[in-house]
């Protein structure tokens, strides 16, 4: 029986900025559906879908930035994406303290992605 090679070496500094951005994002889009959810009708479709997709795709991506998968730069590149996609979302209730939250942590979000994305990891 062969044995894998132990993953010993340490994230780069960058990366674990991304994973621990992405982390945020997703704890910030679970508590703002959550909000949305307790206010009942205001909540539009729209934003629900894009705070679920940032949500999926930020927890996604942390954990395959921790296993070092061999996919983890296209999953930076789809997950800035997804930040974005919410942030702008948000951005419709510019008048909820909540969204805007949240709004800030997926663009915190996407700008440390997009830098891994283009990083060779």
């Amino acid at each position: 029986m062969t044995q894998q090679p132990a993953t010993t070496t340490a994230m780069s500094t960058e990366m674990q900025a991304c994973v621990d951005a992405c982390m945020a994002c997703h704890t910030v889009c679970e508590e703002t559906m959550s909000s949305c959810l307790q206010k009942g009708g205001q909540a539009q479709m729209q934003i629900m879908r894009a705070l679920i997709d940032c949500a999926e795709m930020t927890r996604m991506c942390a954990d395959m930035m921790m296993r070092r998968s061999p996919m983890s730069a296209e999953m930076c590149a789809m997950c800035a994406r997804a930040c974005d996609m919410c942030a702008e979302a948000c951005m419709a209730m510019p008048d909820d303290a909540q969204m805007m939250r949240c709004a800030e942590a997926c663009r915190r979000c996407a700008e440390t992605c997009r830098a891994m994305a283009g990083a060779t990891m």
